[in-house]
């Protein structure tokens, strides 16, 4: 059974019913389906930098996307280690990335999930990381 972490972009577009997202995940089965913590800090940012009268809509769609992977919320402690290597390995070939992204591709490699995203370009460089785009 394959399991998966879904980038920031692809919570988005699910918050949004965009690109049959939802559906791709009742697909592959709910139970299989992973968040970071790190991808739950950058929709808070992003509810908190809405403009003022889609903030309780943006925060209403958060909760329920919270609850619906409240037992499937990986945190990062596990993932530092990787970090680091990710991070220096990057650096070291030219091709920086943004932390947030290092941590969220971290925890898909020490987790072996495969992350879903449709910023693969951001991606890509990790070292052992499996990528999946849905939106494609």
């Amino acid at each position: 059974m394959s399991l998966y972490l879904l980038d920031t972009n692809i919570c988005v577009h699910l918050l949004k019913n965009e690109y049959d997202v939802k559906e791709k995940i009742s697909d592959v089965g709910a139970e299989c389906c992973y968040l970071s913590e790190i991808t739950l800090a950058e929709l808070l940012f992003g509810i908190e930098n809405s403009a003022p009268n889609q903030r309780d809509k943006n925060r209403d769609r958060f909760n329920w996307l919270e609850t619906l992977f409240w037992e499937r919320i990986i945190s990062i402690g596990d993932a530092l280690h990787e970090f680091g290597k990710q991070k220096a390995h990057l650096r070291r070939n030219g091709r920086p990335v943004a932390d947030f992204d290092i941590l969220i591709g971290a925890t898909a490699i020490v987790h072996d999930l495969t992350l879903i995203t449709h910023n693969t370009r951001d991606f890509k460089n990790l070292n052992h990381i499996q990528l999946l785009d849905w939106i494609r």
